[in-house]
């Protein structure tokens, strides 16, 4: 949410901010402006109906009966005037909000313009696309072969969409979480949390998920109210929700793995094939807590915390800067790891590492405070660390062999007991 006092005194400049995400975006705002002005009035008028409440009410105290019985009149006169005007105030209030929560956030000056991914530019790249003494297959051919993979009976069970993973292939599933797990633990300092995979209404809206999209784009729950979460990237923006932190124990760095859950999974069609566009899959999440003057070199940290997975398990990828057309809404900055798939000869985003400031505190009333100083709204970040079905496709891909087996790379050994899937084995 966008800091109001921010955009009264700058209306002009945050207006052109918001609309390098598109012109559509700041049609709230000169409503929202309007709406601001009525309830500063309103408040005016507020104050001055209690400064006459509170005089009348002297009056009364010390005035003889006929002064009394005049100033009893006026007295509920005026406390009609005040529960209108309250009642005013509040629904001002609310109307303030709900503008606010529909007003994208304000895109850093470091975010290249653009209208969609083709304005997206490259950072870095690591390592070349790997090359092959034969035709490499793309992963749903594998997965078949190797019976790892069975999304004929995914669909049978829960329609299109749904991945099922059999014998190695869900047991590369479990280790890959595992391995990032505990790379992000064990080495970067995460923090691991086990949230719950349902959220509230306040979950969803306080990361930007609602109101910014439909309903219609997330499984819900009316009956309770609850949403299956999108990205574990809710339930922690929400921890500290409506919490006062001491600002000495900043950075706070969580880490998280959840299934996720999304109706989108792409146009009617297109990218359907195998699992790279799903309704359900599993992710490993990053999530920080940050002083708003350290967010940029934490959310530069976190970039690369998310890439030593892909360089660990010896994957070639990308990083590039999203522009402002292609972002989401409630980031200021943001950066896509793009990893290849040589069996389809694409390179598929597997994270998204987003600063968005205090767009997301503000939301969520989430606040930081050193020693008695005045509590201020900190900085939030996430990325995926990273995303299971589309690392699935990559290294099965990157390491195929000419007999048709995957070799699978050093680190995962451990926890997969092998180091080559050749066939499918309980």
């Amino acid at each position: 949410m966008l800091d109001l006092a921010r955009l009264r005194e700058d209306p002009e400049g945050l207006t052109q901010a918001i609309a390098r995400k598109g012109a559509h975006h700041v049609e709230a705002i000169p409503a929202l402006l309007a709406s601001d002005a009525r309830h500063r009035e309103s408040l005016r008028q507020l104050e001055q109906l209690r400064h006459q409440k509170r005089e009348l009410s002297k009056a009364f105290a010390q005035g003889e009966p006929s002064a009394r019985e005049a100033a009893r009149a006026q007295s509920k006169s005026l406390d009609a005037e005040l529960s209108q005007l309250e009642e005013k105030v509040k629904t001002l209030e609310t109307e303030i909000r709900d503008l606010l929560l529909r007003i994208p956030n304000a895109p850093n000056p470091q975010v290249p313009d653009g209208t969609d991914a083709s304005g997206n530019v490259e950072l870095r790249r690591h390592g070349l696309k790997p090359g092959f003494p034969f035709a490499p297959k793309p992963h749903w051919d594998l997965g078949e072969t190797l019976g790892i993979l069975d999304l004929a009976r995914g669909t049978k069970i829960a329609g299109s969409g749904f991945p099922l993973y059999v014998g190695l292939g869900a047991r590369l599933e479990r280790a890959l979480i595992n391995f990032m797990l505990d790379l992000h633990t064990k080495e970067h300092g995460y923090t691991e949390i086990l949230p719950p995979f349902l959220a509230l209404r306040d979950t969803m809206v306080t990361t930007g998920q609602l109101p910014k999209f439909d309903i219609g784009n997330m499984y819900h729950l009316p009956q309770d109210d609850l949403f299956l979460i999108p990205t574990a990237e809710a339930p922690l923006t929400s921890l500290h929700r409506d919490e006062i932190l001491d600002e000495e124990t900043l950075p706070r760095r969580y880490t998280a793995f959840t299934p996720c859950f999304r109706r989108e999974a792409g146009a009617a069609g297109k990218d359907t094939r195998g699992i790279q566009r799903v309704h359900q899959f599993n992710k490993v999440e990053l999530m920080t807590y940050a002083r708003p003057e350290e967010s940029y070199e934490e959310h530069e940290r976190l970039t690369r915390h998310a890439e030593t997975v892909l360089q660990r398990l010896g994957l070639h990828y990308r990083v590039v800067r999203v522009c402002t057309g292609d972002m989401g809404a409630s980031n200021a900055l943001q950066n896509d790891i793009e990893v290849y798939a040589p069996g389809m000869d694409r390179y598929l985003e597997v994270s998204s590492c987003s600063n968005f400031e205090d767009y997301q505190a503000r939301r969520g009333a989430i606040r930081s405070r050193k020693g008695k100083e005045k509590p201020r709204f900190l900085h939030t970040l996430n990325g995926s660390g990273t995303a299971t079905p589309r690392l699935f496709i990559a290294l099965v891909e990157t390491h195929q062999q000419a007999d048709g087996s995957i070799l699978i790379p050093e680190p995962l050994r451990p926890y997969l007991g092998t180091d080559r899937i050749a066939r499918c084995t309980s």
